[in-house]
C-alpha cells in the first residue's frame, strides 16, 4: 500500500510545518491519541475545523512528558492558543480495568502500546505548556474535560474530585462537539477579545471569582458547592439531575454554576443541535482518512476497528443510566445527508486496501439516524433524559424508512459486496408501536433488512440484564422485550437459511443489582443456552447516572438509598454468575447460592448436576 505524503496531513514536526511554506502556526493541538486523520478522532475534527477557516494548524501526537519537554517546545508559541485533545477515551478508562488494574495495551496508540500518555493528559498537558508558555491561552476539550467539567467522583482515586478546570491550568475547556464553539471563540479572537474577556461562550466551561456568582432564576442554577458535595454526598446526586438535564435540552439556555472555595466555575449552555448542514459541514472536510505517515508499518488498533466504517449521525436519545454519549453529544439526533453518507461511503470504496465490505454503518445508537420528535415544540420543553425509557415517548417518530433508503442504496453500489452493521442496535426503538400503520411496516422491513443483509454473522445487542429492577435504574427495557426479539432474529435466519448468532451485552454489579440478582441471570441465560461473551464489570465513569448512584448511595431523581456492591469481593461474586457454564466456577456459585439462601437455583443453574452447562 502506498503511503499519502505528509503534506496532506496536519503538520506534525518543524520539517512538517516548513514543507509547506509555513513561518508559524496559529494553533498547536497536543493530542493524546496517535494522529489518525479521520472524522472518528476528535484531534483530527478540530483540526480540520480551525485548517477551514484559513488557520495553520500543527498536531503534537502523544508528545513525550518525561523528557526534556522538545515535544512542547518545537513549535514555539502558537498566534492564537494550545488545544490539548486528551483522547476519544477518558484517560483511566483508557489505562485501568474495572479492577483497577493497569492495561497492558492502548487501542489508540501504534502497535497497541501501553504508556504513552499519563494519567490525566488535560493537567500534565496543561501543567507543561504554562509553565513554558505562561503567557498562551490554553484550551481543552475531548471526552476527559467535557465529563469532569464540575465536580465528578473518580473511580480510581475512589474521591470526588474539584472540576478538572480548578486542577489543569486551561483558560477555558470546550465540552461536548467541538466544532461550533471552537469556530466561534476564534472569530472573537481575530476580533481582538482576549480570552480572559470571553466569559459567555456557548458549551463553554471558564473560572471565575465565587462572587460572581448570580442568585438562581430562570437563566442560572447554582450547583451545590464542591465543598457541600464533599460533606454531604446526597448534594452531589442532587447536583447531578440539573446537570443531566441541562445537557440534553433542544433550546438550552441555562448556565451552571459551582462554587470551589474563592472561585467558581461557570458552565455556559450547549449549543442547539448541529443542522444537517452542519453535521455535513464537518464529516466533508478533507480528512484522508489514514493515520499520518510517521507510523509506517506500525499497526493502531483503533484504526483498524473503523477505517472502513461510516458514522451516520451523532447523539443518541437511548439515555442509559451508565453512558456517557448524551452528555458529550446530547440526546437530539444530528444527522447526515445522504448525499454526505454516500460521498464518505465512495471515499472508502477507492481506499488501495477496501476488498468490498464495509464494516459499520452506523452510530452512538446504529438504527437513530433521522429520527426526532414530531411535535418539536414538545421537545424543546422536555427535560427527560430519555425517550425510549420508561416507555418510547408518544411524540418520538420512530420511523425507519431513511435507515433502510441508505442501506438499500448502498447495497445498489457494485463495489460494495457488503455492508454491515456493527454498532449497537436498539431493538426496542425498531420493535415499539409507532402508532402509524405505515411505519410499524417500515419497521418491520427494517429488522428484516438488517437481520437478513447487515450482520457478518453475529449481531450485538445490549439488555443488560434481565431483572426488571436492575433494568429500571440502567434505564433500559424490560427482558420480556429481549425474548420477542430473539424469536424475531431466529424467525429471520430460518426464512433467509441464515445459522447467525444473537451476542447480547451484560453488566454485573450495576448499583441496583445484588447477588441474587445475577444468580436469577444465570438461570435465566442458563435456561436460553446463551453461553456470554459479552460481559463486564461495572465501572463508574464521570458523568453519568450510574455513578452518582455508585458514589452517594441515593438515585438523583428520587433521592431514595440505592444498595451498590462497592466491594472487590461483592464485586467479584458478582461477575462470576456470567460463568456458570465454565466448571470452574460451580464451586464458587454453588457455594455464593447456599449463602444467601437461593440454594434452589442450584437445579437450575446446573441441572442434573451438570457443571458444564450443557453442550453449545
Amino acid at each position: 500500500m502506498t503511503t499519502p505524503a505528509t503534506d496532506r496531513f496536519l503538520p506534525t514536526s518543524v520539517k512538517e510545518m516548513e514543507a509547506l511554506g509555513w513561518d508559524g502556526v496559529d494553533v498547536v493541538l497536543f493530542s493524546g491519541d496517535a494522529y489518525v486523520d479521520h472524522p472518528s478522532f476528535g484531534a483530527a475534527v478540530i483540526g480540520r475545523t480551525l485548517q477551514s477557516l484559513g488557520l495553520n494548524v500543527a498536531i503534537v501526537p502523544q508528545p513525550n512528558w518525561r523528557d526534556d519537554l522538545r515535544d512542547f517546545r518545537k513549535f514555539g508559541a502558537p498566534r492564537l492558543f494550545f488545544g490539548i485533545a486528551p483522547g476519544a477515551m477518558d484517560s483511566m478508562v483508557n489505562h485501568y480495568t474495572a479492577a483497577r488494574r493497569k492495561r497492558h495495551d492502548d487501542a489508540y496508540t501504534p502497535d497497541g502500546r501501553a504508556g504513552a500518555r499519563p494519567d490525566y493528559p488535560t493537567i500534565v498537558y496543561s501543567e507543561i505548556l504554562r509553565k513554558l508558555f505562561p503567557d498562551t491561552p490554553i484550551i481543552a476539550g475531548g471526552i476527559e474535560a467535557s465529563m469532569r467539567r464540575l465536580s465528578h467522583y473518580d473511580y480510581w482515586q475512589d474521591r470526588l474530585r474539584p472540576s478538572i478546570i480548578m486542577d489543569a491550568p486551561v483558560d477555558m475547556i470546550i465540552y461536548g462537539m467541538g466544532e461550533k464553539p471552537i469556530t466561534e471563540l476564534v472569530g472573537r479572537l481575530r476580533a481582538g477579545e482576549k480570552i480572559g474577556e470571553i466569559t459567555d461562550l456557548p458549551q463553554t466551561v471558564v473560572r471565575t471569582r465565587a462572587t460572581d456568582i448570580p442568585r438562581p432564576d430562570d437563566r442560572n442554577i447554582v450547583l451545590h458547592s464542591f465543598e457541600q458535595c464533599l460533606a454531604d454526598k446526597r448534594k452531589q446526586a442532587e447536583n447531578f439531575k440539573h446537570i443531566e438535564q441541562q445537557s440534553n435540552r433542544l433550546t438550552p439556555d441555562t448556565t451552571l454554576w459551582q462554587q470551589h472555595g474563592r472561585r467558581a466555575v461557570r458552565v455556559n449552555p450547549m449549543y442547539p443541535p448541529m443542522t444537517e448542514a452542519e453535521v455535513d459541514a464537518s464529516f466533508d472536510l478533507p480528512y484522508t482518512r489514514l493515520p499520518h505517515p510517521r507510523y509506517r508499518g506500525k499497526t493502531i488498533p483503533a484504526y483498524e476497528m473503523i477505517r472502513h466504517s461510516v458514522c451516520l449521525h451523532r447523539g443518541c436519545f437511548g439515555g442509559c443510566s451508565f453512558c456517557t454519549i448524551s452528555a458529550h453529544q446530547g440526546k437530539f439526533i444530528a444527522s447526515r445527508s445522504k448525499e454526505s453518507i454516500m460521498r464518505e461511503i465512495e471515499a472508502v470504496t477507492r481506499m488501495p486496501d477496501f476488498k468490498g465490505y464495509i464494516s459499520d454503518i452506523g452510530g452512538p445508537s446504529a438504527n437513530m439516524y433521522g429520527m426526532h420528535g414530531r411535535d418539536q415544540s414538545k421537545c424543546a420543553r422536555c427535560l427527560r433524559p430519555s425517550c425510549l425509557h420508561p416507555s418510547p415517548c408518544p411524540n418520538l417518530n420512530n420511523d425507519h424508512s431513511r435507515l433502510l433508503e441508505i442501506y438499500r442504496e448502498v447495497n445498489a453500489m457494485p463495489q460494495v459486496k457488503k455492508a454491515f452493521v456493527g454498532s449497537g442496535v436498539r431493538y426496542d426503538l425498531a420493535m415499539a408501536p409507532s402508532g402509524s400503520p405505515k411505519t410499524d411496516a417500515a419497521n418491520r422491513k427494517y429488522i428484516e433488512e438488517l437481520i437478513a443483509n447487515h450482520v457478518s454473522g453475529r449481531l450485538k445487542v445490549a439488555p443488560e440484564h434481565t431483572e426488571e429492577h436492575v433494568l429500571t435504574l440502567m434505564r433500559k427495557p424490560s427482558f420480556e422485550l429481549f425474548y420477542k426479539f430473539r424469536e424475531l432474529f431466529d424467525a429471520v435466519n430460518r426464512r433467509h437459511g441464515l445459522r447467525q448468532q444473537l451476542i447480547p451485552y451484560f453488566i454485573s454489579s450495576h448499583p441496583g443489582c445484588r447477588e441474587e440478582d445475577m444468580a436469577q441471570l444465570a438461570a435465566t441465560t442458563r435456561r436460553l443456552e446463551m453461553h456470554l461473551e459479552q460481559v463486564q464489570d461495572f465501572t463508574p465513569t464521570p458523568m453519568t447516572l450510574s455513578t452518582e448512584i455508585y458514589y452517594t448511595g441515593y438515585h438523583p431523581y428520587t433521592g431514595k438509598r440505592v444498595y451498590c456492591a462497592t466491594d472487590p469481593k461483592a464485586k467479584e461474586a458478582q461477575r462470576s454468575f456470567f460463568f456458570w457454564y465454565d466448571p470452574s466456577k460451580r464451586p464458587s456459585i454453588m457455594a455464593s447460592l447456599r449463602r444467601i439462601g437461593r440454594a434452589d437455583l442450584i437445579a437450575k443453574i446446573f441441572p442434573g448436576g451438570r457443571g458444564n452447562g450443557g453442550s453449545r
